[in-house]
């Protein structure tokens, strides 16, 4: 625990007054359940845009990254410049014409109306379990963070968090949690830069590391050639294949997490540039993650001198190392503020896909929109009753990252071979979308107990999810086929707007620089160039 005085606290304060206040603000607007869950489809793409990375960019990106960073060294950025950019904006250019303009409330029911009712509820199902899973993460990340700086409780820490949440997301919906997602992106950056800053100049710079780490640690290409060379203990086709494309691309372009931010876009064209807007400030934060996890590695002794060192404690020593009073009080902040982006984004989220795709369509069909408006503020009060429960799961993996990707494995990977083939091949059957999408599922089962049980061997946690992903996403994507062959498929009556080749997308009467597919090739060319950079 370290000292902190009553300016800090005013900080803190002050913020949690703020997002408060934003939500009850919020409240008169939420008057029809498309106003509670999509912001009435109303919002411009660059609120849109930050909200989209602020939704990821939880307690569980800035403590998980650090830590990882730590762990594994700049090979941590493949995380964002290869393991998210390609992916967002692909979801721009190609995909999110088909969810915006189809009016899908959901990505769920986007497979309910491609395939079937029984991929449908898998899809829904599966879902609702990650986000409480990974809203639990948000939340462990954010005790861990109170019970080191302010000397809570770990359960205290986790209620008083929750609850904040839980106030201004029932009043104001997801408009909400944009605002405030937007609001939270600044401080975030505004509360990491001077540990980024006053590390570096402890170091001695980029120079400084030379001297300080390992050489496999500063370099995120050079040493992929060989397992053994490298931290991660993997070969760069493991990285390309598990990370860049099935995890990096299940996550985008299918997690309705981060697609609702798009949805929420006034018209079409802005909801493209959503993903996109994103992706330019997702390639700069590797300075606020992957920076501190080396100077946490160079100048702490309870990382480089420890033989089972707690990674996860990286940001949080850090800020105990560097930061005076006030100073301090604006990092826990912005941590706080990240926390509730991360915990937030899953709760608006779930409390969706329960209402629109578990409720409505199983247990309460056809009912008034002021019922289902009413039942998805009840779902976020036992969303974040449930995250409360699954925080505490966390607390038996040593780093947030590894378990956060063996999340992703386990449900992101298979479902981007199902809606990759439906969005692309019109053969694909409802049945074949079905058992493709469970036979992924169970491969990610069956691979991690073969991985628990010591039957296979990886040389760390990550390299195991990123081989899981892959296993799982080509196991759904050859079992959608090969069933696909042997079913009836749809007529095409039924696709039309739902796949490529069956769909017209409206033309866009916009400046050419603002086109989704300008905008994405700069961003492409400009993380090519950051790759040649730090190979």
């Amino acid at each position: 625990m370290v000292s902190i005085n009553l300016v800090d606290y005013m900080i803190i304060a002050g913020y949690i007054i703020v997002t408060i206040i934003v939500g009850y603000g919020l409240k008169k607007y939420m008057k029809t359940g498309e106003d509670f869950f999509l912001s009435g489809r109303s919002l411009p793409s660059w609120i849109t845009g930050l909200a989209f990375l602020s939704a990821n960019l939880g307690a569980l990106e800035i403590i998980g990254m650090v830590a990882n960073s730590a762990k594994y060294g700049i090979l941590t950025v493949h995380f964002y410049w290869i393991g998210a950019i390609p992916a967002m904006v692909f979801l721009g250019v190609f995909m999110m014409p088909f969810y915006y303009e189809s009016k899908v409330r959901s990505v769920p029911e986007y497979l309910k109306l491609r395939y079937n009712e029984a991929t449908h509820a898998v899809n829904a199902i599966s879902f609702a379990i990650m986000t409480i899973l990974m809203s639990g993460i948000s939340m462990y990340a954010m005790a861990l963070l109170f019970k080191v700086m302010l000397g809570w409780t770990l359960t205290a820490s986790i209620l008083i968090s929750a609850l904040v949440v839980l106030i201004y997301i029932f009043w104001g919906g997801l408009s909400s949690s944009i605002y405030n997602e937007v609001i939270q992106f600044f401080l975030i950056w505004l509360g990491i830069l001077p540990i980024v800053f006053l590390g570096m100049k402890e170091v001695g710079g980029f120079k400084g590391f030379l001297s300080r780490l390992p050489e496999n640690f500063l370099h995120s290409w050079k040493t992929l050639g060989d397992p053994s060379a490298n931290p991660l203990g993997i070969e760069w086709v493991g990285v390309v294949l598990g990370l860049g494309f099935v995890l990096s691309f299940g996550y985008w372009t299918t997690d309705f997490l981060v697609v609702q931010r798009a949805l929420a876009s006034e018209n079409l064209s802005a909801s493209r540039r959503t993903p996109i807007i994103a992706a330019f400030p997702k390639m700069l934060v590797p300075i606020i993650v992957v920076i501190p996890g080396l100077v946490a590695l160079s100048v702490l002794p309870e990382l480089s001198s420890n033989s089972n060192p707690d990674y996860n404690s990286s940001l949080i020593l850090l800020m105990k190392h560097y930061l005076p009073s006030g100073v301090l009080g604006l990092a826990i902040t912005a941590l706080l503020a990240s926390f509730m982006s991360g915990m937030a984004g899953n709760v608006t989220a779930f409390n969706t896909v329960w209402t629109y795709d578990i409720y409505g369509s199983y247990i309460r069909k056809n009912m008034p929109d002021s019922h289902y408006l009413r039942m998805g503020k009840y779902a976020t009060i036992f969303g974040v009753l449930l995250s409360i429960g699954s925080a505490y799961i966390v607390q038996s993996f040593p780093n947030l990252m590894d378990y956060m990707q063996l999340i992703f494995s386990f449900f992101n990977a298979p479902l981007f071979a199902t809606f990759l083939l439906g969005m692309f091949w019109r053969r694909a059957t409802p049945w074949g979308g079905f058992f493709g999408l469970v036979s992924g599922i169970l491969t990610a089962a069956i691979h991690y107990f073969l991985y628990r049980f010591n039957i296979i061997n990886y040389p760390s946690e990550m390299g195991a999810n990123y081989y899981q992903a892959w296993w799982a996403w080509l196991v759904d994507f050859s079992v959608t086929i090969i069933v696909s062959l042997f079913t009836s498929k749809k007529r095409d009556e039924e696709l039309k707007g739902l796949v490529y080749g069956l769909s017209k997308i409206k033309a866009e009467k916009e400046k050419f620089f603002l086109r989704p597919e300008v905008l994405g090739s700069l961003v492409l060319l400009i993380t090519l160039f950051l790759n040649i950079i730090f190979w």
